[in-house]
């Protein structure tokens, strides 16, 4: 499925998502939940975060980290407050960075924490989501703080 243009389409496509990956977890074993990932010799895979994710939890705090950008974002916005979607000093030349420090922020955080946390900040993003309609969701300029572009 390419990007949602519907409301319909991005909760159906959020929820498959979300189950799909969740159903991925709850298939791993005890070692698989704790192998370290290496990615290093896959030569298509030169992204920072094939190096920078190195287990499960690194991935579902990243997830997190931005369910919570995304929630801050837009609560901010509709109370008026003029604020940048990625958190400062950072922007969207220096995100990378901004990811690094969300990585080393989580490095005592267990799997067992960031899988509730991955899971409630999903919860919370699709609550919001639920609140707009889909004119809100996807038709451009409905909102001047997305940037000419549309929210969904």
């Amino acid at each position: 499925m390419g990007r949602a243009t519907s409301k319909t389409d991005l909760m159906h496509a959020a929820h498959i998502n979300f189950v799909k990956l969740n159903d991925l977890i709850a298939s791993m074993t005890e070692h698989e939940l704790k192998t370290t990932f290496d990615f290093s010799s896959d030569e298509k895979k030169k992204e920072a975060h094939w190096k920078r994710d190195k287990n499960l939890r690194d991935i579902l705090v990243h997830l997190y980290e931005w369910h919570q950008l995304v929630l801050n974002w837009v609560s901010s916005s509709l109370e008026g407050e003029d604020k940048p979607f990625l958190i400062p000093p950072y922007n969207w030349k220096t995100y990378g960075e901004m990811n690094v420090e969300f990585w080393k922020k989580h490095q005592n955080t267990s799997l067992e924490e960031a899988e509730k946390m991955f899971k409630q900040s999903h919860h919370d993003v699709m609550n919001l989501a639920e609140t707009f309609s889909d004119k809100d969701l996807f038709t451009k300029d409905v909102f001047p703080w997305v940037g000419g572009s549309t929210l969904g």
